[in-house]
């Protein structure tokens, strides 16, 4: 890593995964109530459960280690090995999940590739496949909102609907990744429940968005949450004293949701701010990712090294293309340093 930049001044931004806990989220963790989670006797785990629950509308939940796994409990608990899952080209579940729908569930997966991965029901539809013993029965179709590969893009609630009721009506599941839904719920406007009502299921995720060290949360019915909890444990995701990882996502909840739309203004002003011919931010920003295309061979890893000279981290996403998310350690100060060193590239350039 380059050291021409002071200590302590470096701005990442490779991703909203990277945030530390604030002082008085360690002090949540540090008095929480707990118990052994396995046995389902953790207090703050629980409550937390049951927040998350409600918020999204749904009967049950379940408290995960991670988006991944929970997104897998999703499709290992409602689907049998060998079925067809459909989903977005650009699907986190799809791309960035090591291809555990396959080895640890046994499904075929169907992508579909959406412009700016907005996923609507005729494209679903014409990928299912037909009822025939020659091919993998469709039993799942899952959603991403808001979409992390399409830069943070907003799933219209329209799309989500209606994709929703179709497959319903075809005896299929709806599973919802819903990692940053809070980032949509804080740009839409409408409430969690309203998001997740189509869904059968949903998992959201606390060490993104919100700034919490560890977790995610799967919500779905009673049945679906307890063969979840069961799958969980032979995953090894059972944890143990687990609520002192809980009390940070409640605390995150009661701190950290209200002020998104920070993060959704500095993500714009980042875009606004670029000025530069040859970077060019290739989709609407929606709530708080900004992927950047870069004209010429190998210029995204010169654009990498650029920034980081300059104390700004970013991440190669694809070749070509790079990806900023501005998240709550930032300030408006960083976002100016940040344009200004993406605005400098050329002259850095022999």
């Amino acid at each position: 890593m380059n050291k021409s930049f002071q200590s302590g001044s470096l701005i990442d931004m490779r991703s909203d995964t990277v945030t530390r806990p604030t002082a008085d989220m360690l002090k949540a963790m540090m008095t929480a109530e707990v118990g052994d989670d396995v046995f389902g006797d953790d207090p703050t785990v629980n409550r937390l459960q049951s927040t998350v629950a409600d918020l999204l509308g749904k009967e049950a939940a379940l408290y995960v280690p991670s988006g991944t796994m929970g997104n897998q409990l999703a499709l290992r608990a409602q689907t049998r090995s060998g079925d067809q899952v459909v989903l977005e080209d650009g699907a986190h579940i799809y791309r960035y999940e090591a291809g555990a729908p396959a080895d640890l569930c046994g499904l075929l997966v169907t992508c579909v590739d959406a412009p700016d991965g907005l996923l609507d029901w005729p494209q679903v539809e014409a990928a299912l496949n037909p009822d025939n013993v020659h091919c993998a029965p469709p039993t799942m179709i899952c959603l991403e909102n808001t979409h992390n590969r399409a830069g943070g893009r907003i799933l219209p609630q329209k799309n989500v609907q209606e994709i929703s009721d179709q497959a319903h009506t075809r005896g299929l599941r709806v599973h919802l990744d819903g990692a940053r839904l809070w980032h949509a719920h804080v740009a839409t406007g409408l409430t969690l429940a309203e998001l997740a009502a189509p869904a059968d299921s949903v998992s959201v995720c606390f060490s993104k968005a919100l700034g919490a060290p560890v977790g995610s949360v799967l919500a779905a019915d009673s049945a679906t949450i307890a063969r979840a909890y069961r799958f969980r444990k032979m995953w090894g995701g059972g944890m143990r004293q687990a609520g002192i990882l809980a009390a940070a996502c409640l605390y995150a909840l009661d701190h950290h949701l209200v002020r998104l739309e920070k993060d959704h203004e500095h993500a714009r002003a980042l875009a606004v701010g670029l000025d530069h011919p040859a970077l060019k931010v290739n989709h609407p920003v929606d709530t708080n990712i900004v992927i950047i295309d870069v004209a010429g061979p190998g210029e995204d890893e010169a654009l990498l090294s650029h920034l980081e000279s300059r104390g700004v981290l970013a991440v190669g996403f694809g070749p070509g293309r790079v990806r900023l998310v501005p998240h709550l350690e930032h300030s408006a100060a960083d976002i100016d340093r940040a344009v200004a060193a993406l605005n400098s590239f050329a002259g850095d350039r022999s």
